[in-house]
């Protein structure tokens, strides 16, 4: 007799994510594993990396091209922030001038900050997120709070997105705003 699971591709209980899916799919397994919120980075021809920000299940969700990643290994960044301990994110004052840019600000807040009562996180912050918007793209930074003066270290990783499209809902639906400059990698 044949074992069951040799039969059965998918055994667990989870959808399968496939390129040849759409990305929907991400909202099936977020409600199943009971997450609001979702990061997804997408692969494409081993050398292009997408990232999509979304709220579950609705929307809305942005799609960013990520440009110049540096590692903590590839810069020798040292740091120590703790685990659970939540961060502090700065934008800086285009996020507050340009609509689409405000949508993204709330976006990240929800995604990348930590409430403060939540169950796994500590009472503290010891490290900050900074956003920053320069020459129509959004720079992230990974800073470590060193000491109670202000005294800080990047600690990376860093990268920059270059903001593609802006969905009304989660991975799909109308699209509330697009980047006209955008040109993808493979023209």
């Amino acid at each position: 007799m044949k074992d069951l699971k040799a039969l059965m591709p998918h055994h667990r209980d989870e959808p399968k994510l496939e390129r040849w899916k759409t990305l929907s799919v991400i909202n099936e397994i977020g409600e199943m594993k009971h997450c609001n919120k979702a990061l997804y980075f997408e692969g494409r021809h081993k050398k292009d990396l997408y990232m999509w920000v979304s709220n579950l299940p609705e929307g809305p969700s942005a799609k960013f091209f990520i440009e110049n990643i540096s590692t903590m290994g590839e810069l020798k960044l040292t740091g120590n922030c703790l685990k659970g301990a939540r961060p502090l994110l700065s934008f800086d004052q285009n996020f507050s001038k340009l609509p689409h840019l405000t949508l993204l600000r709330e976006l990240f807040t929800q995604v990348f900050g930590i409430p403060y009562h939540h169950p796994k996180s500590q009472p503290f912050v010891d490290r900050i997120y900074t956003f920053t918007y320069i020459d129509k793209r959004i720079w992230f930074r990974n800073y470590q709070i060193l000491s109670e003066d202000g005294a800080i270290s990047e600690i990376g990783p860093r990268f920059v997105m270059n903001p593609v499209k802006i969905f009304n809902e989660s991975f799909s639906g109308e699209a509330l705003w697009e980047n006209t400059e955008y040109v993808t990698p493979a023209k």
